[in-house]
Formats: structure tokens, sequence, C-alpha cells
């Protein structure tokens, strides 16, 4: 048991969209990841997909529409549909999946998740 300060776990690196692993919760891996640019359209056919902006601006497309989430507002994409995070500045924002789900929804092209 311990604090985690999340603006510490994210000053620890600069790169974008490369989850880090921050907390573990009921076989859930809770992530700090920077938004910048456009992430490819996928989707998760297992696992509903949570988003918590921490700072800046994110858009989520979603079955043709776009969501715009600020800080403190968050979002769920329900398991299955296919989606697009973007961000035109940087955000800072949490995740939560299943331990070991891969943040494009395919193993072969996701990003390894490190834990900080």
């Amino acid at each position: 048991m311990k604090v985690v300060n999340l603006a510490q776990k994210l000053s620890l690196f600069d790169t974008h969209w490369d989850p880090k692993v921050v907390a573990s919760y009921n076989g859930n891996d809770i992530m700090v990841v920077k938004f910048q640019g456009e992430f490819p359209f996928h989707d998760h056919p297992d696992t509903d997909d949570f988003f918590l902006v921490i700072e800046g601006e994110v858009i989520l497309d979603v079955e043709g529409q776009s969501h715009r989430l600020g800080p403190g507002e968050l979002f769920v994409v329900p398991k299955g549909v296919r989606h697009r995070p973007r961000a035109e500045r940087e955000a800072k924002v949490l995740l939560i999946e299943p331990a070991g789900t891969p943040n494009t929804g395919d193993a072969a092209t996701a990003a390894r998740k490190d834990r900080i």
C-alpha cells in the first residue's frame, strides 16, 4: 500500500501513446499516458475502455461521433466498439484496463506497458 502521485509519475516520461502502469486494482492496470496526435482506430473485443482526462483536452471518435473531454471528465467506450482517441496538444490521461489488455486491441501491435 502506497500513495501514488499522478503528476510525479507523468513527469517521468515524455513519450506519447506509451501507457505506464502506476497501480493495480482487482486485476486491472491503472495507467497514465500522454496523448498527442491521433491514435489508430481500434476496439477491444473483451473489455470496455476507460479514459479519464487529467490535463488537456482529448477527442474520442466513437461510432461516427466525436466527444470532447476536458480535465476531470471521463468516458467509457463499451467493449467491441471501434474508437480513436486524439489530442491536438499534449493531454495527460488515466486509463484503467484488465491487466495485459493490448492498447491497440491487438497484441502484435500493442505498446509495452512498463510499470513506473
